[in-house]
């Protein structure tokens, strides 16, 4: 039977070691890794938690105001004076995919698709239904509350919006906001950002299209003082069909 040579025992005792020692290098290497790893990944989420715990806020606090004092004051936001006019007598259903044009920007009545958007929902941005398609909404008595490129890229401008639009639809009212684009038509009113349109008839004769009316107010910031005026000043009895949709 061969003798155990101490000096082969010593070698491979010293390998192990070394082989011990490089793993605890590699353990530490990977540790100081991971929590540097850690440190960036939370210096990185930190700003993003803590902007979006002051949103949450901001929007809760918005949340928990009537809608006329949600936005700017009527007097600060700088709107142009209620323009109505004569409508084009023209209640006219037109299917998808023929084309219809308006001369006004946006429009607040004219020929449409013969499907309304459905009630339920007051707020949209890039899923927007067809222009048309909410001209016919405006025949049923809705206002519309249409924001261009703007305003949709000012943050609060938008929070304000969709707060206002969530109000009238929490109180069941015809209310809905939608962007405009220039592809839709025509810019609205220099300085302007909003615009409100409702389409109005006679309350006693609503099929009567010579007192039918397509009415507008462009404003450059968003009021909820300003909205509710405009909501309020025609009932939904003033509407060319009164029946909801």
């Amino acid at each position: 039977m061969a003798k155990k040579n101490p000096k082969n025992n010593e070698r491979r005792e010293m390998v192990e070691k070394m082989r011990a020692e490089q793993a605890r290098k590699e353990r530490a290497r990977s540790l100081a890794i991971l929590g540097v790893c850690v440190v960036i990944v939370v210096a990185l989420l930190v700003p993003a938690i803590v902007s979006l715990i002051k949103s949450n806020k901001a929007a809760d606090q918005i949340a928990a105001k009537g809608i006329a004092k949600i936005g700017v004051s009527a007097a600060a936001a700088s709107c142009e004076p209620i323009k109505t006019t004569v409508t084009d007598h023209n209640q006219t259903h037109i299917p998808d995919p023929t084309p219809i044009t308006y001369k006004d920007a946006p429009p607040s009545f004219g020929p449409h698709r013969p499907s309304p958007v459905a009630f339920g929902r007051p707020f949209y941005t890039s899923d927007r239904p067809e222009v048309a398609q909410l001209v016919h909404n405006l025949e049923h008595g809705y206002v519309i509350a249409w924001y261009d490129d703007t305003a949709a890229k000012d943050s609060t401008e938008m929070t304000n919006l969709k707060a206002i639009a969530t109000k009238f639809q929490d109180k069941q009212e015809r209310f809905i906001a939608a962007p405009w684009h220039p592809s839709d038509g025509a810019a609205f009113p220099s300085g302007t950002h909003i615009a409100l349109t409702r389409w109005s008839a006679d309350p006693k004769n609503p099929s009567d299209e010579s007192k039918q009316r397509g009415n507008w107010e462009y404003c450059g910031q968003v009021s909820g003082s300003v909205m509710s005026s405009f909501f309020n000043k025609w009932p939904n009895s003033d509407s060319p069909e009164q029946n909801l949709y």
